[in-house]
């Protein structure tokens, strides 16, 4: 299984609706993906975070495997990328690993 995070920095002016992202963005992109994306995961910094955390949300996706993922993502990716700017302008943190447990 691998896992694909998008990765929101806590930035000076940096603004991000969390409802579109739950309620819009992410379930847009199961639908999408289909079959290829396995499940999803978001997170959220909670209130009373201190200041100076790192991030303000982030999102997992898991796929069963590379394939998978390069599949689901193959003619979606765009779409996904001009979505962004409808509950962020912040510039994500993108990284894949493999799951291990």
């Amino acid at each position: 299984m691998i896992k694909y995070s998008v990765l929101y920095p806590n930035t000076k002016g940096g603004t991000f609706d969390h409802d579109y992202y739950r309620d819009v963005h992410l379930p847009l992109i199961k639908r999408r993906m289909g079959e290829f994306c396995h499940s999803y995961a978001i997170d959220k910094m909670p209130e009373g975070a201190p200041a100076e955390t790192p991030f303000i949300a982030a999102c997992h996706i898991y796929c069963l495997s590379m394939e998978d993922f390069e599949k689901g993502m193959k003619d979606n990716a765009a779409d996904f990328v001009a979505d962004v700017p409808n509950f962020t302008n912040i510039e994500p943190v993108k990284m894949i690993f493999d799951v291990v447990v």
